[in-house]
């Protein structure tokens, strides 16, 4: 049985995944190298007129290309956003491959409307299950479905511009809704809890507005431990000489 072959999007969101991660390690002169990296990675680089790249692999690189672009260009209001909903964790205390995913994410939620919300959080999902940790999955999911709700809400409003960051009170507010609309419903589902993410060494002086006090904190996952297997005891020198 063959492996299906790996989507087009999902290859840009994995080589845009790469990139951040390099870009939140160099800072703004890994920018000057985001042509050539890309370019490498979906060779089409150094292409001529009559010997063009396939089409599958110009998707794939002008959409990586846009991601990384757009969450570099609009990285304040995406942080912002993060931020907000996860009141109780501060990007700098996430992992760098949780928050990179995360920001991906949230362009597309709040930039790339033509992508279903649906799409873009199992997109993120998926990532967070593969590249990071057990816990990433359900963090990544709680924050981009708060997300989700509250940009469907500002454009159900008619809102033109992309919404702003939400206030606590917003948040608040429309997690209610949510859950009011499920124990209405009678299904025991409920809300979809922001998971906890690994915590990252390396600060990087970010703020985040003072946690709710009504709100309980986010448990911190304890570390794997891994099983070591005992190390053979070795014989006496009275066992072999016996």
């Amino acid at each position: 049985m063959t492996t299906p072959p790996i989507r087009r999007r999902t290859r840009a969101r994995e080589l845009a995944l790469q990139f951040l991660y390099a870009f939140e390690l160099r800072g703004e002169d890994a920018m000057s190298e985001l042509e050539s990296f890309v370019d490498h990675h979906t060779k089409t680089g150094n292409m001529t007129q009559g010997n063009a790249a396939p089409g599958n692999r110009l998707e794939v690189a002008n959409y990586a290309k846009d991601i990384c672009l757009g969450v570099h260009d609009h990285l304040v209001d995406i942080n912002n956003w993060i931020e907000h909903i996860a009141r109780n964790w501060r990007l700098e205390r996430m992992a760098y491959i949780d928050r990179n995913i995360l920001r991906i994410a949230m362009y597309e939620l709040l930039f790339q409307a033509e992508v279903p919300f649906k799409v873009v959080i199992n997109e993120a999902i998926d990532m967070a299950k593969r590249y990071s940790t057990a816990q990433s999955g359900s963090f990544v999911n709680g924050i981009l479905d708060r997300a989700r709700v509250l940009i469907q809400e500002a454009r159900d409003q008619g809102t033109i511009s992309i919404p702003t960051a939400p206030e606590k009170s917003v948040i608040l507010a429309s997690s209610e809704r949510k859950a009011n609309s499920i124990s209405g419903s009678g299904n025991s589902s409920s809300l979809a809890d922001l998971g906890s993410s690994p915590e990252s060494s390396t600060s990087s002086g970010l703020t985040i507005p003072d946690a709710d006090p009504s709100l309980e904190p986010f448990p911190v996952p304890k570390p794997r431990q891994r099983r070591l297997k005992p190390r053979p005891t070795p014989p006496n020198d009275s066992d072999q000489e016996s």
